[in-house]
């Protein structure tokens, strides 16, 4: 698709963030740092993010944010500083690096206020998002950018006037860890009606092996259930409820699900995380000849380590 294309056929314009979680999984280093500002190499987690739905077109951004989350509305900010001092060394490369964050795209902020939940954090981004379909991203899940998923999952939201979710086949026996879709076939092999949502089943009760990963494309017909809603597990509103309501048909659209077969790095754990500097770094341009030779090298050391034990 062009960007002409691309410009013409826009149904979706604003991409919603929501990052007020704690990221306890990561404490010590989240005390005073939020999750989304750990580095990936050479960016905070948050950026991929961002450059995804730019990438996408989507330039207006909302990140949903809680309390002591003050570094990410910095990090895309300018930095007046920073950047005179770098302009007198003459350093034109990490002041276009600096340059760049701040002017990625027109990022707004949102407080969420209460800690209520995924769902209760995309449902506070109904007073910037309006009467307007939506693309929702979860910073724990980052997407390469070599295997762009927002662009065909807005196509099929505007073909088919449907809420649209991102899947992934994983291993069966990893299927508890996500929520599951229970999918109908459709002429596309890469794409799925969902007629229901399941979180977290067991192997045995899973109705497939296809799991919601975090990337979304909504109509704004999803506030006016969020706002409906029960609290549901660990008393909050679910997201994944939402969805579900609208799988059964009981909304204005259908669900359907873009199954992703791409790169994906979950940075919600901290061996993924670990893994996903590891896996990037190798591809990075400036670094990756040095740490591809290190991994090679240690892994030698590794096995051989491990044969002595």
């Amino acid at each position: 698709m062009t960007d002409t294309q691309r410009t013409q056929a826009r149904t979706v314009t604003k991409a919603v963030i929501p990052a007020a979680g704690l990221g306890t999984r990561f404490l010590p280093a989240t005390k005073a740092m939020p999750k989304e500002m750990l580095p990936i190499v050479d960016k905070p987690a948050i950026q991929y993010v961002v450059e995804e739905a730019v990438s996408a077109g989507l330039s207006d951004v909302l990140i949903i944010t809680g309390r002591n989350k003050g570094n990410l509305s910095n990090h895309f900010d300018s930095v007046p500083e920073l950047e005179f001092t770098l302009e007198r060394k003459g350093d034109e490369g990490k002041l276009e690096k600096v340059h760049g964050s701040s002017e990625l795209a027109e990022v707004h902020f949102l407080r969420q206020g209460q800690p209520l939940g995924l769902g209760h954090a995309v449902g506070r981004a109904r007073c910037h998002v309006g009467n307007e379909s939506f693309a929702v991203l979860l910073g724990d899940d980052l997407i390469d950018a070599r295997d762009p998923l927002l662009d065909r999952m807005i196509a099929e939201h505007d073909a088919r006037s449907a809420t649209v979710i991102a899947l992934m086949e994983v291993p069966w026996e990893s299927i508890h860890l996500y929520g599951c879709a229970v999918a109908e076939e459709t002429d596309d092999p890469d794409v799925v009606r969902v007629t229901g949502l399941v979180e977290k089943p067991s192997r045995e009760e899973a109705p497939s092996n296809l799991a919601v990963i975090g990337r979304y494309v909504l109509r704004p017909e999803i506030f006016d259930i969020l706002d409906e809603l029960e609290p549901g597990r660990g008393g909050e509103i679910q997201l994944t409820d939402a969805l579900n309501h609208l799988a059964e048909g009981k909304g204005e659209g259908p669900v359907y699900g873009v199954v992703f077969r791409g790169r994906r790095y979950d940075t919600g754990d901290r061996a993924d995380w670990i893994k996903a500097n590891v896996l990037l770094g190798v591809d990075h341009e400036e670094l990756g000849q040095e740490i591809g030779d290190w991994i090679l090298d240690f892994a030698d050391r590794l096995r051989a380590r491990r044969s002595g034990d």
